[in-house]
């Protein structure tokens, strides 16, 4: 198994330590900060830990404060509700006795209902798209847009329509397709909870595509604020899929992101939503 891939799986793993409370662990390569879809994957992990026969369908969580990678993070759950169809879970993350993330989890019994969808977009298939990793490994050093973290294999691999170093649309719209680097089991929670780490790469830069030519990526202080996701199909994460985003608005130092996942078929898996904090740099100027 892939190493990165090995390493997330054991993060989502995490330690129970006393009825609703549950430890996880940090990347081992982070940065300072904690990986926001890290902190989402393990919270939506912790509040399924305590439902029984009941998928996740959404999640609506707020980053409160930065976490630090050197430190684990208690997850302490409320059973807020368990309703005959729906069940409600509300999860804190914290470290150093205060709350850096805070987040809602709605369960629900498996039912028949209305089916309809927007069409897939058509972008090209992943097979003829570069690997983003060897990309930003080609451009390190000599394009402002590629950050350090882009140079190193994550436990998805990634493909973007419109790559870093190529000429990037007018519109606010980053559509890539992605993979996760190795087949894992057939647990549905697991796939939900590695879509949720997925969720957040690339995000929040979706409100700065219209920028990158005159404000590039280092010049930009990011955090995500908020994050909303919703479960609409089945899924699995180990077999291709779109995460085609847009950002309707950026303003007053937010930037207001979405993003719809399809597989190769075309069915809508799942839906986000995030604003994040994007700040310009003055000591840039």
């Amino acid at each position: 198994m892939h190493p990165a891939v090995e390493e997330l799986l054991e993060l989502i793993e995490l330690e129970q330590i006393e009825t609703n409370l549950f430890r996880g662990r940090n990347e081992r390569h982070a940065g300072p900060r904690v990986f926001g879809g890290q902190v989402l994957a393990q919270a939506l992990r912790a509040s399924a830990a305590t439902v029984e026969g009941r998928y996740p369908h959404s999640l609506h969580g707020y980053f409160l404060r930065p976490g630090d990678s050197r430190l684990p993070i208690l997850f302490d759950v409320d059973r807020i509700r368990d309703g005959s169809s729906f069940t409600t879970r509300r999860v804190r993350g914290i470290q150093k006795g205060e709350p850096i993330f805070t987040m809602s989890a709605s369960f629900q019994l498996a039912e028949d209902g209305l089916d309809h969808q927007f069409p897939a977009p058509d972008w090209p298939s992943p097979e003829s798209l570069e690997d983003d990793t060897r990309v930003a490994q080609r451009l390190q050093g000599t394009d402002p847009n590629v950050m350090p973290w882009a140079t190193r294999e994550r436990p998805f691999e990634s493909r973007s329509v419109y790559p870093v170093g190529t000429p990037q649309p007018e519109a606010p719209i980053k559509p890539a397709w992605y993979r996760l680097r190795a087949t894992i089991s057939n647990d549905p929670i697991l796939h939900c909870c590695l879509l949720a780490y997925c969720s957040d790469m690339g995000l929040m830069s979706t409100s700065l595509v219209p920028h990158m030519a005159h404000t590039p990526r280092a010049y930009i202080i990011g955090a995500s604020l908020d994050h909303a996701m919703w479960f609409h199909r089945p899924l699995r994460v180990d077999e291709w899929f779109l995460y085609d985003r847009d950002s309707p608005t950026a303003v007053a130092a937010r930037g207001f992101n979405r993003g719809s996942f399809y597989d190769r078929s075309g069915r809508l898996l799942a839906s986000a939503a995030q604003e994040s904090l994007v700040r310009v740099r003055r000591d840039m100027d």
